[in-house]
């Protein structure tokens, strides 16, 4: 008898996964942007084109990466983007602040270096307007430089700085976290703010995707009441979600297992609440519009790399913002993929905190060393979805967890060439033999993500200690297909033929 069984509704489509659902996100914060993504031209110790890291570039080109989000973050409100453009020698070092942290920031990585790397990797950029210590003509010469095919001053002076063709930069978030590190607003202000930006925005490219601040329910429920008749201003609205109660990054027990697990699950609902908030402003103000939900900082911040927030352990002073990303990190970022698949008609746009060293980050760097961590290969093992139309799955049947919820889970999607499933044993202690009901035929392949510990790690020494693995796929009747999953762990399955399409 099987320990859990599903069936893949292929007749009850849920929408399409927009590629921008795996977005990134790049700060200058800690050794994420300097050291992790770029070095610099002059650095002869380490592989790099253009000033970034090759190795790095290799990794996420091959994860891939859709969207990525830049300079920050809190990093936004205090960066001003004329001091990143201009011969490098000649640019001048500023006080870099994010999260408490200063540092020199010599602004050697600037608007086109970012643009380019985007470029090379094959990434939607996103860039993050200074709202807190900026202005309205600040942020539209910032989009006129990258946009605008005209002969202006600004235009003549992207061409003569290398560019001679607009950037073409469609998505910009005015400000971030503007009710905390970006200027400490309420609701009603920024909702007033937001709309003098985001209408002389409009004046200089009225193509641009502008992504408003949000924050909890109730800040986003005044902001949108605010902004009730000026809807047509907005395009996204900005939710972060970080999960903090799940203990230690490494030492954590059981009991901490599952809590990061259900705090993951609760990203879903956060996306939920936030999508009812903006449909009932708009049914209030009789303004249909399509504005989408932006989870455009997500992940785990454990309490090593952070100094506020829960969490009995040793904080290191002063903080790095980087942890340890273990198979149960991985995990995480699966459950918050399934509920992104689900709603994916409210779900805009998404971006991982961070994607180099620090938080939940891809890739690890040490000097000439890098890494992949296993949140890198949970995205891997999802990359077939991007793009493809997402399906219900019903669990019919499951081994419980503690809390009496089921331990198997699974998101699913087609595309002309494949149908895909993926599936989370979330289950501490116990394997589970799957069983899928699936109206379709053909050739199935199978990769699994798993340890003997949920605690298992990548590091310098040992980069494939947690790393995909062929998994057999086996037949089950007419219509089903049949996986075993080993404890804390993850799965995806490709079923190739033409019947899957």
């Amino acid at each position: 008898m099987s320990d859990a069984v599903l069936t893949i509704r292929t007749d009850a489509p849920l929408g399409h996964i927009s590629p921008r659902l795996y977005g990134h996100f790049a700060e200058h914060l800690g050794r994420c942007c300097y050291d992790g993504l770029w070095v610099g031209p002059g650095r002869s110790d380490i592989e790099q084109q253009n000033g970034f890291r090759s190795d790095v570039l290799r990794a996420l080109r091959a994860l891939p990466v859709p969207l990525l989000r830049w300079p920050g973050g809190c990093y936004a409100d205090h960066y001003h983007w004329r001091d990143g453009i201009g011969p490098a020698d000649q640019r001048p070092i500023r006080l870099g602040m994010s999260c408490g942290l200063q540092v020199e920031d010599d602004n050697s990585l600037g608007t086109h270096e970012f643009l380019w790397f985007c470029r090379a990797i094959g990434a939607e950029p996103y860039l993050a307007g200074n709202v807190g210590s900026g202005s309205p003509q600040e942020l539209c010469d910032w989009v006129e430089y990258c946009n605008t095919p005209l002969g202006t001053t600004l235009g003549r002076l992207r061409v003569a700085n290398g560019a001679p063709e607009p950037f073409g930069v469609r998505l910009w978030g005015v400000g971030n976290e503007n009710w905390g590190c970006g200027g400490n607003y309420d609701a009603q202000s920024y909702a007033l703010e937001y709309r003098r930006y985001a209408t002389m925005l409009r004046h200089v490219d009225a193509q641009i995707e502008l992504v408003a601040c949000g924050y909890d329910d109730r800040w986003n429920a005044i902001f949108m009441e605010t902004l009730a008749n000026h809807l047509e201003l907005m395009d996204h609205l900005s939710i972060h979600h970080y999960w903090t109660h799940g203990g230690p990054e490494l030492s954590f027990n059981e009991e901490q297992y599952y809590a990061l697990l259900a705090e993951a699950q609760e990203t879903e609902r956060f996306i939920q609440r936030t999508a009812e908030i903006i449909q009932a402003a708009s049914r209030a103000a009789q303004r249909p519009r399509r504005i989408g939900v932006a989870l455009d900082e997500w992940g785990v911040w454990h309490p090593e790399a952070r100094d506020w927030g829960p969490g009995d352990v040793p904080r290191r002073t002063p903080p790095t913002y980087e942890q340890a990303n273990t198979l149960r990190d991985a995990l995480a970022a699966a459950i918050a993929l399934e509920g992104f698949h689900r709603q994916c008609q409210v779900l805009t746009l998404a971006n991982l905190a961070q994607i180099v060293n620090v938080l939940q980050a891809v890739v690890m760097t040490d000097g000439p060393r890098m890494w992949l961590t296993p949140t890198y290969h949970a995205f891997r093992l999802h990359a077939p979805h991007m793009g493809a139309t997402a399906l219900q799955v019903a669990v019919e049947h499951s081994l419980s967890l503690p809390d009496g919820s089921p331990a198997v889970s699974a998101t699913a999607s087609r595309s002309a060439e494949r149908l895909t499933i993926t599936l989370i044993n979330r289950h501490y202690r116990h394997g589970a033999s799957v069983r899928l009901h699936c109206p379709v035929g053909g050739e199935a392949t199978g990769q699994l993500l798993s340890a003997d510990d949920p605690r298992a790690t990548n590091t310098p020494e040992q980069p494939e200690a947690v790393a995909p693995r062929a998994l057999e796929v086996h037949a089950d009747g007419a219509q089903g297909w049949r996986v075993e999953l080993p404890p804390h762990s993850l799965a995806t399955l490709q079923i190739h033929g033409a019947a899957a399409r």
